[in-house]
């Protein structure tokens, strides 16, 4: 008997039928049936499920004489699952990885709860991804599992079957079967979640719901969405049958109006011809199931909306309900009107203020920088640290949004401003990671310093590349000199100086290291690991690779891991123990700082820290030619590495000191102030020596510290007694 049923049901969605598959069989729970139903599919779909159940013994097809319909398909899934618990998943939507891990270990902490609720995220063609806005709702605070009648709330998260985990005797006790139509998970959810008596949430976004712009039932104009009206008397007939769920009436009155005004507000719904017959109808159940819902102390005035849906099914009034939504739309298409008339007049008048300021002479002691990040930190943010240090006499500032970081001694100014476009016209020298803004003129006498990668513009016009802008662009090294220089194909001068945010690296002392731990939250005693996955191309796939619960678990309260995560995905944020989310820490720098060792998977942030000198591990399932410390195939051996000790293996000192002469030869904490003396100062003779790369001392980390011998205390020679020679 397996631990989970996945019950998916096929129809024409043979395009995402594949990846649906995957998603679930690739999970790294392992002990559950798939059972996928192809539904009379006309295309693809049977062949498929075919050949995924001769591939692997977990598919179990099933396959349906003739088109009945997502509900009748997912009964005769039920019927003949084995599984401890069901989950439901259509055909064109994905699990996400380790979900059935996750779900597992949230079932047994609650004590097989009947079911289990957890999140879901829209995902779009174009890679957005949007968390339910309801996800507050299922938050693991307070006692579980519990009854519906203790959070309420979770009634207005999606009314769908597959965002929720069943234990399958309680669905086959309570003679729980979906019914025929468009609208079948309405009258499965509530009577799912009013008559469980145990009920459990997980945090967590464990389903990517596909948005389709095409094949989706939902947007499919017709007259079955009649079906909503038949699918709410289903729901209110189960509630009549059983007295002890009378306290619900008022919410699923209150839901099924949210709804009735959805379908009738939709235009790809209702053909126009069936509107006042649906109204009719609803108008008809709006009188039949009105319940007068308990006068709170205080009660709530219902939002402007909520009264205007309401007197629509009340009244019927679709003319009424008509002209107001045309009223507020021509409010706020006026409204936006005069906004964007607004900016433009505003936006002339900054223009025409910037060839004005670009008249009047330059500042020489001026220096604006930009960070394109919004961290305020980065290469921009140690040169100006490094100009406070070596020329105290140039004023900075850094352009930043309101409530973003600024470095310290530096004035911030606003994008945009009247102020910001002052600077960038007069300021003589200008640094940034990347481009000021659209517009920016260099004019005689000016500097720029493009600190930052150019490659992405290198496909751009010639006239429109902002390499024409830089007088200066900076190199780690050696190494990639020549390719920057192919990325400029225009004068200007590379700087192969050093990385100037890695200055910090080579200076910190180790009462930095504490502080920083201290401020992190990092427990005393225990073994940081920084978790740097790689950025994805494809947006479907930016996310850790790795289960951050399972890794923690495993690992045990010895350990704490760090995440850094590029593109600060949202779907596994939630607070776990022994995991530390730092995405958003403004010091990268920082945080290698306080690690005791970097996990990653290739991501940039692993030739920085090389320059640390501490242990490395590379995740990389296909292997890594020249990885600085110890590979790892997979996530078992990634946890066996740390569990074992094997991860400060004094043999990876060999592989790691090479990798530092080739890609950190030049970072030995001088970088910014050689920058400065070049370019600031105009002092390119005489620069400080690099320090060798074997002749570098960086801090060791706090576990190296622990785990160093202790150093011998020379004892003082005893001194011998003095004679008379007697």
């Amino acid at each position: 008997m397996p631990r989970f049923s996945v019950i998916v049901p096929a129809y024409e969605v043979q395009a995402y039928l594949s990846e649906c598959l995957d998603s679930v069989l690739s999970q790294s729970y392992a002990d559950l049936e798939l059972i996928a139903v192809d539904d009379g599919s006309p295309d693809a779909c049977g062949t498929i499920i075919d050949e995924y159940a001769g591939r692997d013994a977990r598919v179990r097809p099933l396959h349906l004489t003739a088109n009945q319909g997502l509900g009748p398909a997912r009964n005769a899934g039920m019927a003949g699952a084995t599984g401890d618990y069901l989950l439901f998943l259509d055909g064109d939507d994905t699990l996400t990885p380790h979900t059935l891990r996750a779900v597992a270990d949230r079932i047994s902490q609650t004590g097989d709860p009947d079911v289990l609720v957890f999140d879901y995220a829209r995902t779009y063609g174009d890679g957005r991804e949007v968390r339910n806005r309801e996800a507050a709702r299922l938050a693991e605070r307070g006692p579980a599992p519990f009854r519906l009648v203790e959070r309420p709330g979770l009634l207005r998260v999606l009314m769908v079957a597959w965002n929720k985990a069943y234990r399958r005797e309680f669905v086959e006790h309570g003679e729980l079967v979906f019914p025929p139509g468009y609208y079948e998970d309405t009258p499965w959810t509530f009577p799912v979640l009013m008559s469980a008596d145990t009920i459990a949430t997980l945090d967590r976004v464990c389903v990517h719901y596909r948005q389709r712009h095409s094949g989706s039932i939902l947007r499919t104009t017709s007259d079955r969405h009649f079906d909503v009206l038949d699918q709410y008397e289903r729901v209110f007939a189960y509630v009549d049958a059983r007295p002890e769920l009378d306290c619900w009436r008022p919410e699923l009155f209150h839901k099924m109006v949210e709804h009735y005004a959805t379908v009738f507000s939709r235009p790809d719904r209702l053909p126009r011809r069936s509107r006042p017959r649906f109204l009719r109808r609803a108008r008809a159940h709006y009188r039949r199931y009105r319940v007068a819902a308990p006068r709170p102390s205080r009660p709530a005035r219902p939002s402007r909306r909520a009264r205007a849906r309401h007197a629509l099914i009340r009244f019927g009034l679709h003319r009424t309900y008509r002209t107001l939504l045309l009223v507020s739309a021509v409010r706020r298409r006026t409204r936006a009107c005069a906004t964007d008339r607004v900016r433009a007049l505003r936006a002339a008048a900054l223009r025409l203020h910037y060839r004005v300021q670009l008249r009047l002479p330059l500042r020489e002691d001026d220096a604006v920088f930009a960070d394109c990040g919004g961290t305020g930190g980065g290469d921009p943010a140690a040169l100006a640290e490094a100009l406070r240090t070596h020329a105290p006499h140039i004023r900075t500032a850094w352009i930043a949004h309101p409530g973003q970081p600024c470095p310290g001694g530096t004035r911030p100014l606003r994008p945009g401003s009247a102020a910001c476009w002052s600077a960038l016209a007069r300021s003589k020298y200008l640094i940034s990671n990347g481009v000021f803004a659209p517009g920016v003129r260099k004019r005689p006498g000016q500097i720029f310093l493009q600190t930052g990668d150019m490659a992405p513009w290198t496909d751009t016009a010639p006239a429109t590349r902002p390499h024409a802008l830089w007088d200066y662009t900076l190199s780690p090294g050696p190494h990639t000199a020549p390719p920057a220089e192919r990325t400029h194909p225009v004068p200007g001068t590379t700087l192969a100086y050093g990385r100037p945010r890695n200055d910090v690296l080579q200076r910190a002392a180790p009462a930095d290291v504490t502080r920083l731990r201290t401020a992190l939250g990092i427990p005393e005693g225990t073994v940081a690991i920084l978790y740097a996955p790689g950025r994805r191309d494809h947006p479907y796939t930016r996310r850790p690779v790795l289960d951050l619960e399972r890794l923690a678990r495993e690992l045990g309260p010895r350990f704490v891991v760090l995440v850094r995560a590029g593109q600060a995905p949202v779907l596994w944020r939630r607070e776990i123990p022994g995991v530390l989310d730092v995405s958003a820490h403004p010091s990268a720098a920082e945080v290698c700082l306080a690690a005791d060792a970097l996990l990653t998977d290739g991501a940039p942030l692993m030739f920085d820290y090389a320059g640390l000198d501490r242990p490395i591990v590379v995740h990389a399932g296909d292997g890594f030619p020249g990885a600085p410390g110890e590979v790892a195939g997979d996530e078992d051996e990634v946890i066996g590495l740390f569990v074992s000790g094997r991860w400060r293996d004094p043999g990876a000192d060999g592989p790691r000191a090479a990798f530092r002469e080739r890609f950190c030869p030049l970072d030995d904490g001088r970088a910014a102030e050689r920058i400065v003396r070049h370019v600031m100062l105009g002092r390119a003779d005489g620069l400080p020596e690099v320090i060798p790369v074997v002749d570098r001392r960086p801090v060791p980390s706090a576990a190296a510290r622990a785990l160093a011998p202790p150093v011998p205390v020379p004892q003082p020679a005893t001194p011998r007694p003095v004679t008379d020679g007697r």
